[in-house]
């Protein structure tokens, strides 16, 4: 048995998330599918991480043991015809076997599309976040810069999530423009259950009624939900590469 890595992209749209569930398509569920169709024996995935319904992937990795005799550079093209059309397979190689996608990786990194116009633009609306207000670039770095560093993020996770402890670590935090969009990128070892998203979210209110710098890091140090504003929708989340 060889341990497989792929590095894959997907299109969340029509996706219940990366996890298996008990109805709905996943990622999760049609990756372990295919493989294991091509196989001719049942094949289970580890991944980097999971993301929600609607979040996209350009550089998501999974892992899994494989006794095909295919050279592993060959398996990008091989298990193309076993997946859906919304998924894809960027890149193939075998891997040391204590190698694993989600407790190897070092660093995560995302970006989230917000496109600032008062004009609806529909090829945008499922990779992207459209809004009115036109954010104060400046100010929105400001404020990001204060997510930097290892912090409590109480504030901008989801009371519900079941973990130990919610500190992580931020190596990047920060806005690009780029074309028609404005992007934001951030980096960590990790991430709670819907924090990008959270931070989006409160970031882009805070800018719209004023606040700074200042603001941000008294609701970080305050571990409230209550400071945070609008969770931001999940189709402008891209997972898009990992560290090892």
């Amino acid at each position: 048995m060889r341990n497989i890595k792929l590095t894959i992209a997907y299109d969340g749209t029509d996706f219940q998330g990366w996890q298996i569930q008990k109805s709905g398509r996943t990622v999760q569920g049609e990756i372990q599918k295919g493989l294991s169709r091509m196989h001719k024996s049942e094949i289970k995935v580890h991944c980097a991480g999971r993301t929600d319904s609607g979040v996209h992937a350009n550089g998501q990795v999974i892992n899994f043991p494989s006794n095909l005799e295919i050279p592993a550079d060959q398996y990008t093209r091989a298990v193309s015809s076993f997946f859906p059309k919304d998924i894809s397979v960027i890149r193939s190689e075998e891997v040391d076997e204590s190698f694993h996608a989600r407790y190897s990786a070092v660093m995560r990194h995302y970006k989230y599309y917000i496109f600032p116009s008062r004009v609806r633009v529909p090829q945008y609306r499922l990779y992207s976040l459209r809004t009115v207000h036109q954010p104060d670039l400046i100010n929105l770095n400001r404020m990001a810069s204060v997510l930097v560093g290892e912090h409590d993020f109480t504030t901008f996770s989801t009371p519900n999530e079941q973990v130990p402890n919610r500190m992580r670590r931020v190596y990047a935090a920060s806005f690009h423009p780029q074309g028609d969009f404005l992007v934001f990128r951030i980096s960590g070892n990790a991430f709670l259950w819907k924090m990008v998203r959270s931070i989006v979210g409160s970031l882009l209110e805070y800018d719209e009624k004023g606040f700074d710098a200042n603001h941000v890091r008294h609701a970080l140090e305050s571990r409230d939900r209550g400071y945070a504003g609008m969770t931001a929708q999940a189709r402008g989340l891209f997972f898009d590469r990992v560290d090892y």
